[in-house]
């Protein structure tokens, strides 16, 4: 974790951003609240720097305030995500020696060589990388299937079984922070821009052309409940359980077997805890950091077009790559920033800045949405859900190979959410030290979905009203666009009252919920790429933030977002593979280790005998 923020630098960067942040917010309040009073004195493309300034500055500064004694709860120097700050010569000098051969150069080299053949050879790249993507949707379609499924079950085992009372770290062990911050921080760290990427759009595609699984006529009543319920299935719980099966068990190896923190740690029961730096380790923990930076990078590449067709919608401006490249240089530096300060300040911070928006924004959403359709639309959906999540977590179609529907939405979600397993799994596992493991799983699988699964319901039921009463036609907007869903929220927060606030605040959204997956993600990747003896340096959090950005930068360039895309799904087969292993091996060592815990009826049933005792006396 980060020190408090005495540092020469960080001092300067106070100093500097902290004007920027106050005039660039005058500008910006102004320009988009009162156009008429600004007129034509800024143009379209210094309304886009002068916005970037404006979130980059403010969340930059909040970043590296220094951090009081009483932030964050039971705050612990030594704890597990500690930053080691040295001087720049130093930094330089012993840069390479820190860092592991293999979890450092051979991603630096790889996708380098990746954005070669995008150049010397697109046709070929792009041809190469789509006939794996769909031979892995469809073939191994009910290998992810299965893996959702059991990912679930293992979830729910845990949080009612008793394994769930396994405190982790021991007995004694407190938590470095208050449950609030814990849920915040991973509950921002894994959704990324995603929610608000896809919030209003993906249940509008799914009422274009449903699911197979419903049969129900495009764009009629009965597409509605099934497009809002493949969102929530999507998007629920069987997409966060994908977490919570790599973070639990690197938890439990961690804290109780004194572990590495590497992703590689779910291996353990079959390795042995000192048999964790061989050459499967190795790999595991490459295919993690190729998956993290894969994914990031083509998030931040997404949320930059849709940030862009926000500033065009408002505007009428069209920015090219120019623009694309200052957005996600922008964004770079926020997030390089927060990951440097540490968990404890920057991304922190960050995560309650965005939450804070996240219910701001659905809170003001809530008041000027057609409150009693999207009420009967999410009670009806919510009801499918319940109906139909099992037999849709086992529908691929009429046999074992994968319908091209549920190819390319159900299995390449849950491929998806697999290749962000890693990172994510090890940052929750990195924060529960001193958690249940029940308390872990309520937290990353039921309360997660919860507020996911709200989301969804409210801006897709919203998005589908509109649509399907002719008030709005979202899906012409997205046409026009070359069929770029970036540009679906827009029309729809236009038709509200309050409209300019909205699209204010979900710009704001755009920028913060990017930030807090991306600085998460930069300081889990200087973790795995730095040797196992050694904490990682701000130098290594540093060159990976950039390396993510230019990454997102030459996506942009070459358009290989999709392209880059599908790779880091393909990182999913393995990881799904690994998954299956981890839980029978850590199933087996709760059976053999932990037996004399409660299950929750166990515990309730307790409370009340105690209670009953107590009234007697």
């Amino acid at each position: 974790m980060g020190i408090q923020g005495v540092g020469v630098v960080e001092r300067l960067l106070r100093k500097l951003l902290a004007p920027l942040f106050v005039l660039s917010g005058a500008v910006v309040v102004l320009g988009f609240f009162f156009p008429d009073l600004v007129g034509e004195t800024v143009s379209g493309r210094l309304w886009l720097a002068v916005s970037l300034v404006f979130f980059g500055s403010g969340l930059a500064y909040l970043a590296v305030l220094p951090a009081g004694d009483d932030e964050g709860g039971a705050f612990d120097p030594e704890y597990i995500l500690e930053v080691r700050r040295l001087g720049l010569r130093e930094t330089v000098k012993g840069f390479l020696s820190r860092q592991d051969p293999v979890t450092f150069g051979v991603p630096v080299v790889a996708f380098g060589l990746f954005f070669l053949g995008q150049l010397l050879v697109p046709s070929g790249t792009v041809t190469a990388v789509d006939a794996a993507q769909g031979l892995v949707t469809t073939y191994a379609g009910w290998l992810f299937a299965v893996v959702a499924a059991v990912s679930v079950l293992f979830c729910l085992a845990l949080l009612v079984g008793p394994w769930g009372a396994v405190k982790l770290g021991g007995p004694d062990a407190e938590p470095a922070y208050t449950y609030p911050v814990y849920f915040t921080m991973f509950f921002t760290a894994g959704i990324a821009a995603g929610i608000v990427f896809w919030g209003p759009a993906e249940a509008l595609f799914h009422y274009e052309t449903p699911p197979p699984y419903f049969d129900a006529e495009p764009r009629s009543e009965a597409a509605i409940g099934a497009a809002l319920t493949y969102a929530l299935f999507h998007w629920g719980f069987s997409a966060w359980a994908a977490y919570i099966v790599v973070g639990v068990p690197i938890a439990y190896f961690v804290y109780q077997r004194g572990a590495p923190l590497r992703v590689s740690t779910i291996l353990a029961p079959f390795l042995g805890v000192d048999g964790l730096g061989s050459r499967w380790c190795r790999l595991v923990d490459l295919l993690a950091v190729f998956a993290t930076i894969g994914g990031i990078a083509t998030s931040i590449a997404l949320v930059g077009q849709q940030f862009l067709a926000g500033i065009d919608f408002q505007w009428a401006v069209t920015f090219g790559t120019v623009g694309s490249v200052l957005f996600v240089a922008g964004l770079t530096l926020v997030f390089v920033v927060s990951a440097q300060s540490g968990v404890h300040r920057g991304i922190r911070r960050l995560a309650g800045v965005n939450v804070v928006l996240f219910g701001l924004f659905a809170a003001l959403f809530v008041v000027v949405a057609p409150r009693g359709v999207v009420a009967g639309s999410a009670s009806n959906a919510l009801g499918s859900y319940a109906v139909h999540a099992v037999p849709m977590s086992l529908y691929l179609g009429d046999g074992l190979l994968a319908d091209p529907w549920v190819a390319g939405w159900t299995v390449w979600n849950w491929a998806w959410w697999l290749s962000w397993a890693p990172f994510a799994g090890l940052f929750l596992a990195a924060l529960s030290r001193g958690r249940r493991i029940r308390t872990v799983v309520f937290t990353g699988f039921v309360a997660t979905s919860l507020a996911t699964m709200a989301w969804f319901l409210l801006l897709g039921s919203t998005s589908l009203h509109l649509q399907h009463a002719g008030i709005v036609d979202v899906l012409g907007a997205i046409d026009a666009a070359g069929g770029d869903e970036a540009v679906a929220g827009f029309p729809v927060f236009e038709a509200l009252p309050i409209g300019r606030l909205l699209m204010f605040l979900f710009l704001a959204l755009i920028v913060v919920f990017m930030a807090t997956s991306a600085d998460t993600s930069t300081l889990v990747v200087a973790v795995l790429s730095t040797r196992r003896e050694l904490a990682p340096t701000t130098g290594a959090i540093v060159f990976w933030g950039i390396l993510q950005g230019l990454v997102a930068v030459a996506v942009l360039v070459t358009g290989s977002a999709e392209i880059l895309q599908a790779m880091a799904v393909l990182t999913g087969a393995p990881f799904a593979v690994v998954v299956l292993a981890a839980l029978v091996g850590l199933a087996a060592t709760l059976l053999r280790e932990e037996r004399d815990h409660p299950s929750i009826v166990e515990a309730a049933r307790s409370r009340l005998v105690d209670r009953g005792e107590d009234a007697d006396r």
